[in-house]
């Protein structure tokens, strides 16, 4: 049995984290943080916990989760760099939901996201939590930069063609589409039911911040990777869908059986029969992503259907699946839950 402190427990990340864990048979949830609800009972902001998380929220102070084994941060960005070391110092294990471990060049990460990096060297240490591609090093991990949900979803979608070379690494483009709660649950008038519903639209076309992230990713894969990245908004709460175009290479004839060969051994990817299209629906609430691999022969492209839902494997599920691989426990460990429908 570990003992796990949330710092942020009030987001939709947070709260997702907080349903995963309660029902974990190896862990015990030992402190919540949240500043502006310290005293109040978790069940009394989320009554869909009561009878699974029996804590009151804490203040965000080292002192609170001293004793934990693993502290996760479901917090803004820049906020998880600034108690790094604290913890680290304090032999405590850290897994942070937001950015500020991600992107290894740190002029690279300040430009992106506005401010002064606090703790470049438990960057450079830091190991990115993409179970598919650096699961053994995740084990051994003092500090898991947990990827971000549209990385996720492309990333997964690319690597087998990446790996095998089967693409031109600098063709790739990535549509894609996302359910509102990735915004975070704090007011805000552009994601307001009234404002969306009946409504779609791009957003952040000159540059998200996801960006640079699934860029360093394809390129420590293919140092020539390339992408072009449009984030849309959908009118759902949550999901994305990634539908991902790339310049084929050699024959596409054995091309499903590369996908299924390559994620025949990940319980976290189900490559779909061929012709088949993902739809998120299929993934609410499960730590899944669902991908189907077309090839277009008019234009010599290749298509990847990638569907994950935005707060499990794109954020809580993930973080969850990367502390089972540093503690040794089974990685599919409170994950197995398959998705909600309708």
């Amino acid at each position: 049995m570990i003992k796990i402190g949330i710092v942020g427990g009030t987001g939709y990340t947070g709260v997702e984290l907080m349903r995963l864990l309660a029902l974990h048979p190896q862990v015990s949830i030992q402190v919540i943080t949240s500043r502006s609800n310290a005293g109040t009972a978790v069940a009394d902001l989320f009554p869909n916990l009561r009878g699974h998380v029996d804590l009151n929220y804490s203040e965000p102070e080292l002192e609170a989760y001293r004793d934990c084994d693993l502290v996760f941060f479901a917090t803004p960005n820049t906020t998880a760099m600034k108690q790094a070391r604290a913890l680290t110092s304090a032999g405590i294990r850290m897994i942070d939901l937001a950015a500020d471990f991600r992107i290894k060049d740190i002029a690279t990460w300040e430009r992106w996201y506005g401010a002064s990096h606090a703790c470049p060297d438990i960057v450079e240490r830091a190991v990115y939590g993409l179970p598919e591609l650096n699961r053994d090093a995740i084990r051994a991990a003092e500090v898991v930069a947990n990827p971000g949900c549209y990385p996720t979803s492309v990333i997964l979608g690319l690597l087998p063609l990446l790996r095998a070379g089967r693409i031109d690494p600098a063709s790739v483009i990535a549509d894609c589409k996302s359910g509102t709660s990735g915004a975070g649950r704090q007011a805000n008038v552009s994601t307001g039911f009234c404002e969306i519903t009946e409504s779609f639209k791009a957003y952040a076309v000159s540059g998200h911040r996801h960006l640079p992230e699934i860029r360093q990713v394809l390129q420590s894969v293919d140092a020539d990777a390339d992408v072009v990245f449009v984030p849309h908004l959908l009118p759902i709460i949550r999901g994305i869908h990634a539908t991902v175009y790339a310049t084929a290479r050699g024959s596409a004839d054995d091309i499903q059986a590369l996908y299924e060969d390559y994620y025949q051994q990940e319980p976290f990817v189900d490559v779909l029969p061929q012709g088949c299209h993902p739809e998120t629906r299929t993934v609410k609430g499960a730590n899944i992503c669902r991908i189907a691999i077309h090839y277009l022969p008019e234009s010599n492209k290749y298509v990847v259907l990638s569907v994950i839902d935005n707060l499990v494997k794109g954020a809580a599920g993930q973080a969850v699946q990367n502390m089972n691989l540093m503690f040794g426990f089974s990685e599919t460990s409170a994950l197995e839950s398959a998705g909600v429908m309708p």
